[in-house]
């Protein structure tokens, strides 16, 4: 039998198979209203889940998993795998300077904030480069205006920065308290 006769017939295509395979192929998350258009028959919200569940479990003890992060799901590497993965592709990370990440803090555990709130609390003036930069790696956004004089812009963190650090929420970041405790710690190292 050849190639072409072993594939599925448009009817014999399962709905897992055909999510399977659009999460394998998208460079960006999926969100389930997304993975809803796929079937041609509607699934329920509940269908879905119970689909990814499965898929994720499929997965499990592989070199990639099926990962909900805030923009929806998708495939990517075990955390395990990254030092097999980097040669491939030695290039370094981009390092970010401590004002940046500094910044980056602020915003996301003080969202909305205006450049005015991140200069008061870091105690020193912020650069235009620092917000230009998150803003290049679509980590923050201008999501209105204080109504103040002067109506300064707010600032906050977008879901590409969650799906960055693989959360689904902002509440997933670790408190202040566990931040400062790490903190301590290392500087007593």
């Amino acid at each position: 039998m050849s190639v072409a006769a072993e594939a599925l017939k448009p009817s014999e295509m399962k709905p897992k198979f055909i999510i399977e395979a659009a999460l394998l192929v998208s460079a960006e998350p999926l969100s389930l209203s997304e993975l809803k258009q796929l079937g041609d028959t509607p699934l329920s919200n509940r269908e879905l889940e119970t689909l990814l569940a499965e898929l994720a479990q499929d997965w499990q003890g592989r070199g990639v998993e099926l990962t909900r992060v805030a923009s929806g799901w998708r495939f990517q590497a075990r955390p395990e795998m990254q030092s097999y993965l980097d040669r491939l592709n030695p290039q370094k990370p981009p390092r970010y300077s401590r004002a940046v990440l500094e910044t980056l803090a602020i915003i996301a555990y003080h969202q909305p904030v205006t450049r005015g709130d991140i200069e008061e609390i870091r105690g020193v003036a912020v650069s235009s480069n620092i917000l230009k930069t998150l803003e290049s790696r679509n980590w923050i956004e201008v999501v209105g205006t204080r109504d103040t004089p002067g109506r300064p812009e707010l600032f906050a963190t977008t879901k590409r920065l969650l799906d960055d650090l693989n959360l689904r929420a902002l509440q997933e970041l670790p408190s202040l308290q566990e931040i400062g405790a790490l903190l301590e710690q290392d500087a007593a190292c």
